[in-house]
């Protein structure tokens, strides 16, 4: 094997785990110091703990933006909402079928579809600028506005099992700053490491960057929530899939997406129009279906979770034809 194409394999697959286990640290770091500093538990967990969730492709976005590849972010954004659904909850679902008893699903879902149909609408004219970006903040303190008031309602422990934000154990001042600075640190770092050998093998194989966001990075990025559902799902808790899905698609969409557009504004690929935005919108109405129900609670059955998979795989192939 070439000896810079086994560099940029490694740097990938160091950076990956570096990237995750740095999004562990900076949220478990974060989230204690801010009760250290008497923040309430709520505003964390909706903030810190559900922010920090899409760390990975923020990081990512934002260092792929910052070396002006719109294409690589762009496509982690969508890539990993179609992951999201397709993969995470295809596979969870084989493990355990999907039950979706809470009303807040039923509410958050219409949401979700909201900011999927706001976002495809902010590209639709094939360009993403600095004006969408500040759109996309601005619908981020609405949504956490929206979920506050929720949980402020009277819903407060159904949001937090639907969308697990469950908020560490508070710890020394030390050590949270600690862990806060060593989250800060390894993830530009895992970050830089992982763009530049998902830059290089998009090179050595003649990948466009959107694809390779939409496919390696994405997958990559998404595995924290695939093994916490999967886990979830092993110790008979497997709604714990459906809150990771729709807390990191709605952040996804609203953080990640705005990244390339503050840093790096420019024209979206038509190929992200025309094939990726419609299978995300596609694969949100089909799990709106699915978790609303007809007759009765909504359900992912194991029958609807191989569809998923086999969604997953036929987009895949697709894209890996399209290069």
């Amino acid at each position: 094997m070439d000896p810079t194409l086994l560099l940029s394999v490694g740097a990938i697959v160091v950076g990956f785990v570096l990237l995750i286990w740095g999004a562990d640290r900076f949220i478990a770091g974060a989230a204690a110091l801010a009760q250290d500093l008497g923040v309430p538990k709520l505003l964390v967990g909706l903030t810190v703990v559900g922010l920090g969730t899409s760390a990975p492709e923020m990081f990512v976005a934002g260092v792929a933006a910052l070396q002006d590849k719109p294409g690589l972010a762009i496509g982690n954004a969508i890539g990993s909402n179609i992951t999201n659904i397709a993969l995470i909850l295809g596979v969870t679902a084989l493990v355990a079928p999907l039950v979706v008893h809470n009303s807040v699903l039923k509410r958050e879902l219409p949401v979700l579809s909201l900011v999927c149909v706001g976002a495809t609408l902010l590209m639709s004219d094939g360009h993403l600028t600095r004006l969408d970006g500040a759109a996309l903040g601005v619908a981020l303190v609405v949504v956490l506005v929206w979920m506050a008031r929720m949980a402020r309602a009277g819903a407060a422990a159904a949001l937090d099992d639907e969308l697990t934000l469950d908020v560490p154990e508070q710890a020394p001042m030390s050590r949270a700053v600690l862990w806060t600075l060593v989250g800060l640190v390894a993830l530009p770092l895992s970050s830089q490491m992982l763009v530049w050998g998902a830059v290089n093998i998009a090179n050595v194989f003649g990948i466009s960057d959107l694809v390779i966001g939409l496919t390696i990075v994405a997958l990559g990025t998404s595995l924290p929530e695939l093994a916490a559902s999967v886990a979830g799902a092993m110790k008979g808790e497997p709604e714990i899939a459906l809150g990771n899905v729709l807390g990191s698609n709605m952040f996804n969409l609203l953080v990640v997406l705005a990244m390339p557009a503050l840093i790096a504004p420019g024209a979206v690929e038509a190929a992200v129009l025309s094939r990726d935005l419609p299978v995300m919108l596609g694969l949100t109405a089909v799990l709106f279906l699915m978790c609303v129900g007809w007759r009765g609670p909504g359900r992912v059955t194991r029958l609807e979770g191989s569809l998923l998979l086999l969604a997953f795989v036929g987009y895949t192939s697709i894209l890996l034809i399209a290069r």
